[in-house]
């Protein structure tokens, strides 16, 4: 009954996604040493797991793929392994994922926008300049305007 309860906790699952702490895993793979069920369970969900991730996988940009083929290259970027694959092992030796960390809090974009957002702000400031100075061209062209109709009618 122990192992059933072991199994229905979702620690399994957790470490499998690595979200425990070393307490954790200490008791998850003492548990995988001790019990031959927990083991073949645990193999199953890794298996199933990593069907799932591989079946909604995208492919990344090839850009963006030769990137990360050159940081993985000069940086180790190993990380332990789980020693508990039997058949999700033997399915997929060919693809292997890196896990990638983005620490940055900036939106990043491309360097060809922001000399673009340059000119359409200057530009908003001179096409600004220039209606305002065609406005009061036009206004002042309007006063000469009425004086030289008050003009002509004190001449008349």
């Amino acid at each position: 009954m122990e192992t059933q309860n072991f199994i229905e906790s979702g620690i399994l699952e957790a470490h499998l996604l690595g979200l425990t702490n070393e307490e954790e895993k200490e008791l998850v793979k003492q548990m995988v040493e001790e019990n031959e069920e927990i083991k073949d369970y645990l193999v199953d969900i890794e298996s199933d797991i990593t069907r799932y991730f591989n079946g909604s996988a995208v492919t990344p940009p090839s850009a963006l793929r030769e990137i990360i083929h050159l940081r993985s290259n000069q940086e180790n970027f190993r990380k332990e392994k789980h020693t508990f694959k039997k058949k999700a092992a033997e399915e997929d030796q060919n693809t292997r994922f890196l896990d990638v960390e983005v620490n940055d809090t900036h939106i990043k974009v491309h360097k060809f926008w922001r000399p673009a957002f340059i000119a359409v702000f200057i530009l908003s400031k001179i096409f600004l300049i220039a209606g305002l100075y065609y406005y009061f061209k036009a206004v002042n062209q309007e006063e000469q305007i009425q004086k030289l109709k008050t003009e002509i009618q004190q001449v008349k």
